[in-house]
């Protein structure tokens, strides 16, 4: 049976995230470990998810990234998932994933989209068709894959142990999810796959303020990538890669690629 470990990285977000972990005591089938990375909170964040028994992981560097990058690093099952602490996963969430790394051997990431619970209709349908599903088609477009989600995704811990080294871990001014996105393997197996939904907060777009800087992260992290991962170069090297496992997958056995 495949584990999963899920990670959340947690700062100042007490209230939001005791409603990530109730819903995950809620799971249809629970998840094997729960890591709630506190990255020098002032508020109650470790003890709700004390309370909750996940397991706290502190980290004082303050940043998404080296929060994140440190649950990644606790984290001890097969399967990481993550969530953020304004995640709010349906009851069968974990299940989805485990049936997804259980049914596809050779699946190295899954990541799904999400749907804002607390905007109005107006915002909800621009958010989630420019800001969430523009992410996954300008970028997949760029990857040659599907980008992944840093509010829901899951990935194989030996994909993460693989790229560990090589993303901008200690960065507090980049995005994430995208920065580890650069830095999957070509030959890393990427699905989005839009049923794997979760709940999440429309705070993005509580000021222009804190918009603009998710954008500036976001231009900082494409320009922190070029030239070396450029997007034809990447699509390139995603090319070799199919063929390299198409030349693989017909050789007969003991044969010599």
């Amino acid at each position: 049976m495949t584990s999963i470990s899920v990670v959340i990285p947690s700062y100042n977000d007490a209230v939001m995230l005791e409603a990530a972990l109730t819903a995950l005591a809620g799971q249809l089938r629970p998840a094997d470990e729960i890591i709630v990375v506190d990255n020098a909170s002032t508020d109650a964040t470790a003890s709700v998810a004390h309370a909750a028994g996940a397991r706290v992981v502190s980290e004082p560097v303050r940043g998404i990234w080296p929060a994140a990058a440190a649950g990644y690093d606790a984290a001890s099952c097969d399967i990481i998932a993550r969530l953020d602490a304004d995640s709010v996963p349906p009851t069968d969430w974990v299940a989805h994933l485990d049936a997804a790394f259980t049914v596809s051997p050779g699946l190295d990431a899954i990541t799904g989209p999400g749907a804002f619970y607390d905007a109005g209709p107006l915002t909800s349908v621009l958010g989630e068709t420019l800001y969430i599903r523009g992410y996954f088609w300008a970028i997949g477009l760029w990857l040659a894959h599907p980008p992944l989600f840093g509010s829901n995704f899951a990935m194989r811990r030996t994909l993460w142990q693989e790229v560990a080294g090589r993303v901008h871990r200690t960065r507090d001014d980049v995005h994430d999810d995208l920065d580890l996105s650069f830095h999957l393997p070509p030959c890393a197996v990427v699905a989005y796959e839009p049923t794997l939904r979760v709940g999440i907060s429309a705070r993005p777009f509580d000021s222009w303020a804190g918009f603009a800087r998710r954008l500036r992260w976001a231009w900082r992290t494409l320009a922190l990538h070029l030239p070396e991962f450029s997007p034809w170069r990447m699509r390139a090297e995603a090319r070799a890669s199919r063929a390299d496992a198409a030349v693989g997958a017909d050789s007969p056995p003991g044969s010599a690629a």
